[in-house]
């Protein structure tokens, strides 16, 4: 049987989310969902069972975790380790680090291809993929990128890396078959979080591709390899409490239904969710998220540091 997990990350100390959601598959029973949180600001990494809303592992020892993906058989756990430069993997069951994989800088998010081989962007000047060999736990590659990295995926045909950079506001896809760049696309604003369309026939279709200091996302035809589309989200109906430190990136937070019919994107200043048709990029529904507020109670329930309704 086949049940799934999820990887968040999360910030602590600050009044902020950074969400990275993966599905994997994991041996278990169906019921089985378990939602696991790298606490990039700490020490460990939250294992949560949803349907009590409990803590039920905790994998320790990893101080600075960010991106979290999971090998193809669900057996193992593979995060990018900010504070040592590596690629940390540790068994799924157990928790207990299984390697340290050195990597050639400093690392952001990770992805894992159908063949099992891990690619980590690396967040440091001039920039690059980093690939792991699933069954030596090696680097086996570093591909040159234009710009520092921060979010890479891999297409839903796995014939592709996707990877982009904040800074040079490149999206590069990467051909895993020859390890090598294929071609490139230059958006005039960062690239932050992406989404990736597969057509009918399995192969890559659309790349919905949020932006810095844009409060919506850019479309990008995979096959005509360029820009097709800019959709800006509504304006704010209220105003709410936001971290001063995420008004580079209003619109943080994208991903393509698994049953591939509605696009949902996630908007920090309109403090909602909006859902689009994937046909038509109409919108289709919106979902206005709890109003969250930092309370300045010191010692109390609303603490520095904690979130208060």
């Amino acid at each position: 049987m086949i049940g799934s997990v999820v990887a968040t990350n999360t910030c602590r100390g600050l009044c902020h989310v950074c969400l990275l959601l993966l599905l994997a598959p994991v041996p278990a029973a169906a019921s089985m969902v378990r939602v696991y949180v790298t606490n990039s600001a700490g020490d460990s990494i939250d294992v949560i069972n949803p349907a009590t809303n409990k803590v039920v592992q905790q994998i320790k020892g990893i101080e600075g975790a960010h991106g979290i993906a999971f090998s193809v058989d669900g057996s193992r756990v593979y995060v990018s380790d900010e504070v040592d430069s590596t690629l940390d993997v540790f068994d799924r069951k157990t928790g207990w680090l299984i390697k340290k994989v050195p990597l050639s800088a400093h690392p952001n998010n990770i992805a894992v291809a159908e063949d099992g081989r891990i690619v980590v962007g690396i967040a440091r000047d001039p920039g690059a993929l980093d690939i792991i060999d699933p069954t030596t736990l090696t680097r086996t590659k570093s591909v040159p990128v234009n710009g520092r990295l921060h979010n890479v995926y891999v297409t839903p045909d796995s014939e592709y890396a996707v990877t982009g950079s904040i800074r040079s506001g490149i999206i590069t896809i990467i051909d895993l078959a020859t390890e090598q760049p294929a071609w490139e696309v230059k958006l005039d604003m960062g690239i932050r979080p992406m989404a990736i369309e597969a057509a009918p026939d399995g192969s890559t279709k659309r790349i919905f591709v949020q932006l810095s200091d844009f409060n919506g996302f850019a479309v990008v035809d995979f096959v005509l390899r360029k820009e097709v589309g800019r959709i800006q989200l509504s304006a704010a109906k209220a105003q709410f409490e936001t971290d001063g430190e995420r008004a580079t990136a209003p619109s943080h937070g994208i991903g393509v239904a698994p049953d591939g019919k509605t696009l949902w994107v996630t908007s920090i200043p309109n403090n909602a969710v909006y859902v689009y048709s994937l046909e038509d990029l109409k919108l289709a529904g919106e979902v206005a998220l709890p109003s969250l507020r930092r309370s300045i109670d010191p010692g109390g329930e609303g603490a520095p540091g904690r979130v208060a309704p």
